[in-house]
Parts: structure tokens; C-alpha cells; sequence
């Protein structure tokens, strides 16, 4: 202070014919310092001791004190006189209250800030499982009660809280030790004071509580009495904020010259010099110590107190002095006319009130020599910028600071911290990495959060997102449903399209079914061109011929049909499968059914009078089949006029992927198609059963009584494998009914007739086939 003003003093920039005068209290307890500051308030002591400056009545300003309880003490009082208060230490957010300090300033920065930067820092680091522990004073409280709120905004729990007094009752100690012994956060925020601290760190290290990471307050963080601590060591890697440091050109030089002659009735003064020099400025006070000459020098001594490289709560005196000379300088340097008062007037400068010094210092603005701005806010405060500090090193004796980072509130939230890239030392076990302090662990991506029962949000269970949804951010407190044709990945972190199932070529199970259906068709066209070339042998002539050829056509559209049943749905393929498939079986059973009637008629027509055959002779014949094919024909038609077939998303089966199927428009179209197929076959399976035992040597009837019961009992058993088969196997149980009836019909029908005919010809003779009954001419 006395350099600030004095450097002032010579400025002719600032000030101008005006200097500064200075009284300092060193006084010590509460109540030394309420009189000290009442004094000052009331002019009851001389402010300046010079014949040729004009005395004051008060003190224009009061600087001090470091302490926020004191401060407060006095500032109440001193506020209602609206005589400025500066401190360069006091950091108690409730001296920002201006209804109850209306006179206070302080270039340092207000624990809100530095509650709420603490919040911010351990947030910074993942660290959301901490303990948090205070002074038992309105410093310690207040500051603590700011964190707390902070943390819980930032998505940090506290998993305790308490708060002792160094000068408390033992059980307060105890009580905290035994909770920090105890409990499962590895972090502890301590916002109290160097001596707190002392006591704190010396008892914990005795009972061995180890492993732990400070985070502390500014009141704590670089004070070097921690050095004096048993438990020191637990402290190395302590994380904190100071205010930011500063370089004072020329202060070093002002302190080297500091001599007891200046100051001779200052205990500290003198106490300093003996503990400096090792003697003693007066003979009685130690025998042993040589006698101090007087004249030692300080320009070469090694001491801390002329070490000017850690400037930080020195510099906020700095800009104490010279806010308050800036203000005066402003008062002075009014032009009349223009001034902020009462119809633009100035204040007097023979007689400046309290109130007026008051009104200039609210609106100083200004930048030091060092190219610091100080101005202050309408509370008082400074703009909050801090260093963070971590304790590199710390033994008896010597404490190593590094300021790996700054933090400044005034900047957007997501660029208030900047590091610095230097390597930080962490408290707890290793050192090597950051320490680890949750509840409980990350929930990753594809899984959300719940909260456990009766405890803080931060300590929670990982659950895994339900069917259909992700979870893509980590600690998720909710999965988010992928759109309708999308599904969660194995990951459960992100939606990909579903899988897209239908019967396809490329597949080994259409493959497969291809190959059948071609081969069916190919058999078919092989036994049609056997069968044409031996058309006029007994056989062939005795077994209906044309009906033969017509049933041959049909099967071949039957196998043909079946692969309009594989590949992707469309809309046409959806009306055509099972159009031409009713359409192809009723014309394959009409054939058959045909053939049944003419064995039956055939049969009948060989007994003694009988005219049968001219009832139902081949333009009977056809006309049946025609009649029996036009009445599918026309249901068909109904449906897919009424409503048809279409290509149709089913996503109600497999939740994780999309069938492609055709959906059947009229289910009452789908059951008449089959319903009638059904009846036809019925019907010729009666026939032919009928006239399974007639005398013919090769009666057909028998053959297409086996025929028959296979296509009835594919089609019977076809019904609930189609209404139960998933997916792309209803597709496949479909073809294979039709698959199934169709060789069991051709292999029934024509196989014993192409073995009579290529593999036993004798048999293949008129003699043969008229041995029981004659001969069939159509």
C-alpha cells in the first residue's frame, strides 16, 4: 500500500497538486479492529501529520480488512457514514449485498464466482461423487451452501457435508475424519482457511486416510503454512484457484529498502529484521543473539518476504490504492457544468464528502500499468478471473505452485476454462492419472440410467434400452425409439434400416425351390412328348389321350405358377401368384376329374344295353373342364375386382425386421379359390375311389385315387403350416403344397404308364389291354 502511494504520489499524471496520506492500524482481535476502523470513520485521529496538507475530517477510504468476518463487522458500520471499504481478501459472497454493505468494494473476486468455478472444475474432470467440508463461519458456509447448489446443477453429488472450527470443540474434528475414513468419494471440496486445513490434513494423515484429491478454495490453496502441517503430504496434487499473478515493477527495490528506523514502533517491523539478521535491536530482549547494528542492509538477504514472484493477493492492494486514486483523481478533475450531481455540479474540493468519493469509485475504469482493467460491478465486485493451481510439491518447508490453467467467468460458458497443456499431479494413489469419483459407473451408449432408490441421482443402475430403441450419448436417462422402419444395431447405440426378408432366387432355400419347379415343369414336358409319340399305341389311346395332354399342359403351369411365388412382392406378382395358381389347379383337377367320369362311364358302357358313353363323349368332356375352369375363373375376377392381392411392410411378426409379403386383400377370395380347389378334389378323390376296383387291366381310377389322397392330405396339412409359418416360410409351405400335389398327381398318373411304354412295350399291345374288357374308342 505505502509503495502504491507513493508511486502515486510521484505520478504528475494522476492526482495532479494533490498527494495521498495514509494511517495503518495494525491491529489484531475483532474488537481492535472495529475501534480501529470507527476511528477512521469519526476523524477522532489524525488521518495526516504535514503543516503544509489540508487535514480531513475522515478517512476517504478505508482499506482492509484480508478477512471476510471482520470486514463485515466494520463495513455494516462504516456503510451507513458511505465511507468506502476496499479489501483485497474478503471473499464472502453475502458482502455483495448492497442494502446491507452499501460501501463495499474489493478487488478480488466473490466466492459465488469461486463456488460456482469449483462446481464447474470438478464437473471438468468427471467427478461427480464428492465430499464437501467447510469452515463453521459465514465464510465457509455460504461459500460451501454456493458449491453445493452449483454441483447439483452440474450433475455432481454430494455424498456429505461438514463443517468444524480449528478453535471447536475435538468432537467436530473427529466427526469429519471418521466421515471422510468412511466414505466412498475420493474427492473432497475443502472451502475454509489455511488453519482448517492445517488441522484437517495433520489428523487424517495420522490415521492413515490417504488417496484422496483436494479441491480447495483460494483462502487455502497457496498458502505456504501449509508446509508447517504433519500431514502436508497428503495435500500434494491439491487443485485450486488463486487469483491470477502479477508483476509490480519496482516493488522488490521498495522492499529491500525497508529499515526499522522507518517503522519503530512496529513488532513486525522488528521482529522481521532479528529473524532476518539472527540479533537483536535491543540488548534486553535476547542475550544470545549478537546486537543488530541498525545499519544491515536487505539487498542481498534471501527472504520471503522480498520475493515479488508470487504476487497475487499483494497485487489486489495494488489496485486497491489505485482505484481509490483514480476515483479522487475523477472528483477532482470535474468540470463544472458537468458533473454527476445535482444539476451537473461538482463536488467541493475543500470539503469532499464521503458519499462523493463513494459515487466515483462505483465507476472507476481503468487499466494498471501492467495492463490489468479494474473497474467494478453494482455490487462492488470485481470481474472473476482466476488461475487454477495445483500443488506440485510440498514438504517442511517448501511448497512448489504450477498454474496449469485460467478460468474466467466473464468469457462464454464452454471457453471459461482454458489449460495450459502443463502436466498436472493428482492426489490419491499413482499420481499418474486422473483419480476416479462416481457413484456409480458410465452408463454406455446403448444403455440408460435408473436412479437408484432412496439415494442421489448419481448413483444409478445401467439398464438396456428396450426393444426398438438406443440409446447414442452415454449416461442416457432415456432411450430413444428408432423410426418404424429402422432397428437398433447389437450396439444399441445407433438405428439401421431393418432387414428386408422376402423369398428370393439368390437364397439357397429359393434355389432349391426353383430348381424343383423346374424340374417339375421339364419332367412334364418329357412325359407330354413321350406320350405324343407313342399317342397311337393301346396305352396312350385307351387312357383318354386328349384329357391326358390337357392335364400334362395344366401340371406344367402348375410347376410354372410356383415361381411366382419367389422373388420381391409387387403388385402384379401379388395378383398373379395365387390367381394363376386357383386357376392351374382347378384345370388340373378338372382333367383328372375327366378322366374319373370316363373311366366310371367307360366302365359302365361295357355292360349289356348300355348308351352311357354317348352322354359324356369327348365334346362332354371338354365342356366340363371349361365349365369347372370358367367358374375359378369368374371367383378370381370377383376378387381381385372386389379387393385384390397386394405387395404389404408386415411388421408386426418380427419386430427387428420387415417381411415382404403380399397380403390377400379378401381373405373370402383367398378361401373360395382354395375352398373350391378343395371341393373339386373332394369330389374326383370319390370318383376315383368309386371306381377304384373296376375289372379294367390297367384301370386308372386307382392311380388317381392315390393322386388325390396325396393332394388332399398336403392341402389339409397345408392349412395350419401356412397359418403358422413365420416370415418368408409361409411363401416356401405354399410352394411347397403346390409343389408336392403337383409331382404326386404326375408321378401317380403318368409314371406307371412311361414304364408300361418305355419299359415294358409287351404289355403296351391291344391283346393286353382288351384281355378283360374292350377295347375304348372315343
Amino acid at each position: 500500500m505505502i509503495f502504491a502511494i507513493e508511486e502515486i504520489n510521484q505520478n504528475p499524471a494522476i492526482l495532479t497538486n494533490h498527494k495521498l496520506g495514509y494511517k495503518i492500524y495494525n491491529s489484531c482481535g475483532m474488537t481492535n479492529i472495529m475501534k480501529s476502523a470507527i476511528d477512521l470513520a469519526t476523524g477522532q485521529r489524525e488521518i495526516v501529520d504535514e503543516k503544509n496538507c489540508t487535514k480531513a475530517d475522515t478517512a476517504q477510504a478505508v482499506l482492509g480488512h484480508s478477512g471476510s468476518a471482520p470486514t463485515m463487522a466494520f463495513a455494516r458500520i462504516i456503510g451507513r457514514f458511505q465511507i468506502p471499504v476496499l479489501s483485497h481478501f474478503a471473499t464472502c459472497a453475502c458482502l455483495s449485498d448492497r442494502e446491507e454493505f452499501p460501501s463495499f468494494f474489493r478487488t478480488i473476486p466473490s466466492d459465488l464466482h469461486q463456488s460456482r468455478a469449483l462446481a464447474k472444475l470438478v464437473k471438468l474432470f468427471g467427478w461427480t461423487w464428492v465430499g464437501a467440508i467447510s469452515n463453521k463461519n459465514d465464510y465457509g458456509i455460504n461459500g460451501i451452501a454456493t458449491f453445493i447448489q452449483a454441483a447439483l446443477e452440474e450433475g455432481v453429488c454430494i455424498e456429505y457435508y461438514q463443517a468444524f472450527e480449528q478453535t471447536g470443540p475435538l468432537r467436530e474434528l473427529t466427526k469429519v475424519v471418521e466421515t471422510v475414513k468412511y466414505s466412498t468419494s475420493k474427492v473432497i471440496v475443502a472451502f475454509m482457511s489455511h488453519r482448517e486445513v492445517n488441522v484437517l490434513a495433520t489428523e487424517l494423515y495420522r490415521q492413515n486416510v490417504t488417496g484422496l484429491q483436494w479441491v480447495g478454495s483460494d483462502a487455502w490453496i497457496t498458502d505456504h503454512s501449509l508446509t508447517d502441517s504433519e500431514g502436508h503430504s497428503i495435500l500434494v496434487g491439491s487443485l485450486g484457484f488463486a487469483v491470477s499473478r502479477a508483476h509490480i515493477p519496482g516493488l522488490e527495490e521498495h522492499l529491500r529498502l525497508l529499515h526499522p528506523s522507518q517503522f519503530p514502533d512496529s513488532p513486525f517491523v522488528r521482529d522481521f529484521w532479528e529473524d532476518t539478521f539472527d540479533c537483536s535491536l535491543s540488548d534486553t530482549r535476547d542475550a544470545q543473539r549478537k546486537s543488530c547494528s541498525g545499519f544491515e542492509s536487505l539487498q542481498d538477504a534471501k527472504s520471503y518476504f522480498t520475493d515479488v514472484s508470487e504476487l497475487r493477493f499483494t497485487n489486489n492492494v495494488y489496485k486497491s490504492v489505485y482505484a481509490v486514486a483514480h476515483a479522487l483523481h475523477n472528483l477532482f478533475t470535474c468540470e463544472e457544468k458537468k458533473g454527476p450531481f445535482y444539476n451537473g455540479s461538482c463536488a467541493d474540493t475543500e470539503h469532499i464528502q464521503p458519499w462523493q468519493v463513494l459515487h466515483y469509485l462505483q465507476n472507476v475504469n481503468f487499466t494498471t500499468n501492467q495492463g490489468e482493467r479494474v473497474t467494478f460491478d453494482q455490487n462492488g465486485d470485481s470481474p472473476a478471473r482466476y488461475e487454477l493451481i495445483n500443488l506440485q510439491h510440498v514438504t517442511s518447508g517448501t511448497m512448489q505452485v504450477a498454474t496449469v490453467g485460467v478460468y474466467d467467468a466473464t468469457l462464454p460458458r464452454e471457453r471459461q476454462f482454458t489449460m495450459n497443456g502443463m502436466k498436472i499431479v493428482w492426489g490419491g494413489e499413482g499420481h499418474t492419472q486422473v483419480p476416479v469419483s462416481v457413484c456409480s459407473e458410465s452408463c454406455p451408449q446403448g444403455k440408460r440410467k435408473v436412479l437408484q432408490k432412496g439415494k442421489p441421482v448419481c448413483c444409478y443402475d445401467c439398464i438396456p434400452c428396450a426393444d426398438g430403441e438406443i440409446s447414442n450419448i452415454t449416461d442416457s436417462m432415456e432411450c430413444l425409439k428408432c423410426p418404424i422402419d429402422y432397428w437398433p444395431n447389437t450396439r444399441g447405440d445407433t438405428c439401421i434400416l431393418k432387414e428386408v426378408e422376402f423369398l428370393s432366387y439368390a437364397e439357397i432355400m429359393g434355389i432349391i425351390l426353383t430348381f424343383f419347379c423346374l424340374m417339375g415343369a421339364v419332367l412334364t414336358t418329357m412325359i407330354a412328348l413321350v406320350f405324343f409319340h407313342f399317342q397311337e399305341t393301346p396305352i396312350v389311346r385307351a387312357n383318354n389321350s386328349e384329357l391326358s395332354f390337357l392335364l400334362l399342359f395344366s401340371l406344367t403351369l402348375c410347376f410354372l405358377c410356383s415361381l411366382t411365388f419367389i422373388g420381391r412382392p409387387s403388385e402384379w406378382s401379388c395378383m398373379l401368384r395365387h390367381t394363376a395358381f386357383g386357376i392351374t389347379f382347378v384345370l388340373c383337377i378338372s382333367c383328372i376329374l375327366g378322366k374319373t367320369i370316363v373311366v366310371l362311364m367307360a366302365f359302365r358302357a361295357t355292360l349289356p344295353g348300355s348308351n352311357m358313353m354317348k352322354w359324356f363323349g369327348p365334346a362332354q368332356q371338354r365342356l366340363s373342364v371349361v365349365a369347372f375352369t370358367l367358374i375359378q375363373v369368374l371367383i378370381c375376377i370377383l376378387w381381385l375386382t372386389i379387393n385384390p392381392p397386394f405387395p404389404f411392410k408386415n411388421m408386426s411378426h418380427y419386430k427387428e425386421k420387415i417381411i415382404l409379403e403380399c397380403a390377400l386383400g379378401s381373405a373370402v377370395g383367398f378361401w373360395a379359390v382354395l375352398g373350391y380347389i378343395g371341393l373339386l378334389a373332394m369330389l374326383c378323390f370319390v370318383l376315383a375311389f368309386l371306381a377304384r376296383k373296376l375289372p379294367d387291366n390297367f384301370n386308372e381310377a386307382k392311380f388317381i385315387t392315390f393322386s388325390m389322397l396325396i393332394f388332399c392330405a398336403v392341402w389339409i396339412t397345408f392349412i395350419p403350416a401356412y397359418v403358422s409359418s413365420p416370415g418368408k416360410f409361409t411363401v416356401a409351405v405354399e410352394i411347397f403344397a403346390i409343389l408336392a400335389s403337383s409331382y404326386g398327381t404326375l408321378f401317380c398318373i403318368f409314371l406307371p404308364k412311361c414304364y408300361v411304354i418305355l419299359l415294358r412295350p409287351e404289355r403296351n399291345t391291344k391283346k393286353h389291354v382288351m384281355s378283360k374288357t374292350k377295347e375304348i374308342q372315343y
